[in-house]
């Protein structure tokens, strides 16, 4: 197994209720985790993410979601989309997950996410989406033109995690804080409908080592599928002289 904490941001985790019937079969719990269809693949897809979904499949039932509904909270082509999707979907099989024992799937081909979304719109508070700190990175300076899909992102998600109960998330350090969200939703909802124990409060995974790999042009921003420059990122089809040329040629403190 990798180097793995479960980090507890306050709230009562994941109870027996919902982990009983995983602890009967051997196991710890189920997994949700995404990858958007947006980009290459790069070093640090594969060493916070891609390599730990087949060790955890051995430990965990697990869910592992393309997640095209989020992509396109900015412009994207269709043609180009529907081929990234099947591209990660073939990286989480080189990855070795077990596609006969746990699920590999598209996610706008459940409609119950989007559903699901809308009603976790209706519990969260503008309070709680405002101090999202991604949306300020992703928006930039252009607030008032960011779309709304990308301002309720965090809803989407904690949709994603929540539809299926997933007792817990493996999570880099950026996303810890939409997690936190996510329980704040589920405890919310359980309270509001008298429904203890409906969702469950997932737990982050947490890995040790190389969960937040920085850009090769701005060392204050993680690396990134999405951006602009190709020299910002080690892509996982990159050769090895590709790499050794935008390693020369990446920004080093002063």
């Amino acid at each position: 197994m990798p180097d793995v904490t479960t980090a507890n941001s306050g709230a009562t985790p994941a109870t027996n209720t919902h982990l009983a019937p995983y602890a009967a079969r051997g196991l710890k719990g189920r997994i949700f985790s995404g990858v958007q269809p947006t980009g290459n693949l790069h070093l640090g897809n594969y060493l916070g993410a891609i390599r730990n979904f087949a060790r955890l499949q051995h430990d965990y039932e697990c869910l592992y979601c393309v997640v095209d509904l989020h992509a396109i909270t900015q412009p994207q082509d269709p043609k180009q989309l529907a081929s990234q999707t099947r591209e990660i979907a073939s990286a989480f099989l080189a990855a070795g997950v077990d596609a006969s024992k746990h699920i590999i799937f598209n996610q706008s081909m459940v409609p119950a996410h989007a559903q699901l979304a809308w009603v976790f719109n209706c519990v969260a508070r503008v309070g709680w989406m405002n101090r999202m700190t991604q949306f300020k990175e992703k928006a930039g300076k252009d607030r008032e033109g960011a779309s709304l899909g990308l301002y309720v992102y965090p809803s989407l998600m904690a949709a994603d995690i929540l539809l299926y109960k997933a007792t817990h998330v493996p999570v880099g350090e950026d996303q810890k804080q939409h997690l936190e969200l996510t329980r704040d939703i589920a405890i919310k909802f359980n309270n509001d409908f008298d429904v203890p124990d409906y969702f469950p409060i997932t737990e982050p995974l947490i890995f040790g080592g190389a969960t937040r790999v920085m850009s090769l042009r701005d060392g204050t921003k993680k690396m990134s599928k999405s951006d602009p420059s190709d020299q910002s990122r080690i892509n996982l089809t990159d050769d090895a002289d590709a790499i050794a040329v935008k390693i020369r040629r990446a920004k080093t403190d002063p």
